[in-house]
This record gives C-alpha cells, sequence and structure tokens, in this order.
C-alpha cells in the first residue's frame, strides 16, 4: 500500500472515529437531557413505560378484551403490543425533535445528520433498558411465560424503532416549513397508534372491511408479526414484515431529502415560531 492510500485511510479512519465519538457524547446527552442525572433519567423513563404497561393491561381486562388475545400468556400479549408501541412513538419524538434551528448544530462538528443519529439512538437505548427491566420482572413477579421466537420478535422491536425513526425524520424535514401544524399532525398519529397499532386486538380478528383502517401503519404489521413470533398457536395472515421495511426505507430516502432541502431554505428566525 503506497504513503497516499495509507494517508487517506488514516484520515477516514480518524473522521470515522470523529463522527462516532460525537454520536456517542450527543446520545449521552440526549439520555440525560431531561434530568441532569443519567441514572435518574433511565429509572424515569422505565417507570414511565412500566405505568403504560399497566394501564393497559388493566384497560383490556376491564373493556373484556382477554377473550379475544391469543391463547397463552396474557401478560405477553400485553407487552408485545405496549413495547412496540412505545418504542415507535418514543422513536418519532426523539428524532422529530432535533430540527435545522436545534441550539446544537451551533457547535461547528454537530449536524442535523449526527441528531437523527443520536436521538435515534437514544431512544433505543432507553427502550430496551426499559423493555429488558419491565419483561423480567413481569417473569418473575407477574407471570412466568415463554417466548416461541425470541429472535423474530427482538427483530419485529428493531423494525419498529426504525419505522419510527423513518415517520420522525418525515416529521422533521416539514416542521420548519409549518412547526405549529407538523406538531399537532405528530400528535394525531401518536395518538391514532392507541388504537390503528392493533395491540389490543388481533389481526385475523378483524374483518375485511375493518381492516382496510389499520394495514396502512407499518406499527400494525409489526405488532402482529411480533404475537405471531411469540405464541407458537399464532400464525398472521394479513400481515407481513416486508411493508414495514420497505415503507420505512422509502420515508427515510424522502425524509432525508426534504431534510436537505429544509436546510438550505431554513432561516434562523423560523425557530422563533415554534
Amino acid at each position: 500500500m503506497s504513503a497516499v492510500q495509507n494517508s487517506s485511510f488514516s484520515r477516514i479512519a480518524m473522521g470515522g472515529f470523529e463522527f462516532l465519538t460525537l454520536v456517542y457524547h450527543t446520545t449521552v446527552r440526549e439520555v440525560r437531557k431531561s434530568k441532569g442525572n443519567a441514572v435518574q433519567a433511565l429509572l424515569m423513563e422505565i417507570l414511565q413505560s412500566a405505568m403504560i404497561v399497566i394501564f393497559f393491561y388493566v384497560m383490556i381486562t376491564f373493556l373484556g378484551l382477554r377473550g379475544v388475545a391469543v391463547r397463552g400468556s396474557f401478560i405477553l400479549y400485553v407487552l408485545t403490543g405496549v413495547f412496540l408501541y412505545l418504542t415507535h412513538n418514543k422513536a418519532i419524538s426523539a428524532v422529530s425533535g432535533g430540527g435545522p434551528v436545534n441550539p446544537m448544530l451551533q457547535h461547528a462538528p454537530v449536524t442535523t445528520f449526527m441528531m437523527i443519529v443520536s436521538g435515534a439512538l437514544s431512544s433505543l437505548y432507553v427502550q430496551l433498558l426499559a423493555v429488558l427491566v419491565i419483561t423480567f420482572v413481569a417473569n418473575v413477579l407477574v407471570e412466568p411465560f415463554t417466548v416461541y421466537n425470541l429472535k423474530r420478535v427482538a427483530l419485529c422491536f428493531f423494525i419498529a424503532w426504525f419505522s419510527g425513526v423513518a415517520i420522525g425524520i418525515i416529521f422533521l424535514s416539514l416542521r420548519p416549513f409549518a412547526p405549529s401544524t407538523i406538531k399537532i399532525i405528530e400528535q394525531i398519529y401518536k395518538r391514532a397508534n392507541m388504537i390503528f397499532s392493533g395491540k389490543m386486538f388481533l389481526a385475523n380478528a378483524l374483518p375485511a372491511s375493518t381492516l382496510v383502517f389499520f394495514t396502512w401503519n407499518p406499527l400494525f404489521h409489526t405488532i402482529d408479526q411480533a404475537r405471531g413470533a411469540a405464541f407458537v398457536n399464532y400464525t398472521p395472515h394479513k400481515t407481513t414484515l416486508d411493508y414495514a421495511i420497505y415503507l420505512s426505507l422509502v420515508l427515510i430516502c424522502v425524509g432525508m431529502m426534504l431534510e436537505h432541502f429544509s436546510r438550505k431554505t431554513v432561516s434562523e428566525s423560523w425557530g422563533k415560531r415554534q
């Protein structure tokens, strides 16, 4: 290898190392942004996730929907729905909040792409930790359960996060043009996922006339496929992971192009309207 090639490789390696270092520090900042103490921030996130799990457990029981659940562990049925729902929505919030007028972007090495990556990774880290802690507690203290295909359930978890990142990039790229409107649309989408994510019922149990209102949602496909992997006696017939993956890739490509356009046209004064 020539000296020129060695020099080029060294520059690329140093640039990659610097980028990863900046991503690490911005990710840590995102994790502890709401609290001064990182441990306290993580505990609060885990507690919030646990409260939402308990809420849906009680609500599904109160509404008499346990009869439409998969035959097997009811707590596992709730967890597979709620965890993916939370991961998806948290990823949207983490990514969509880092717009081109973010104060962190005034530091020269920090870029919008870096803020997107750090927001996505911080959300994934927190939710993954919450999943592990709550699943362990539920399995030990509430009801022992066995996951049929753990690897595929994990895949569904990451796809739920990935699709949330993709949708978050779309909101991020559009927010500079209409901050209040896009924020309202984002909230409407996340609230709509309370129903249209399908976490409280099974896709196989829906009639064809109703199914059309749910199949547009990538999270609906992901949750149903996760339950198919978690339970040995449930096979999803009306959903597919391919839809969620391909849609997410398309949204990321479109979102990054829109973000590039908005970054070129946005002015610092626009942020004052948010």
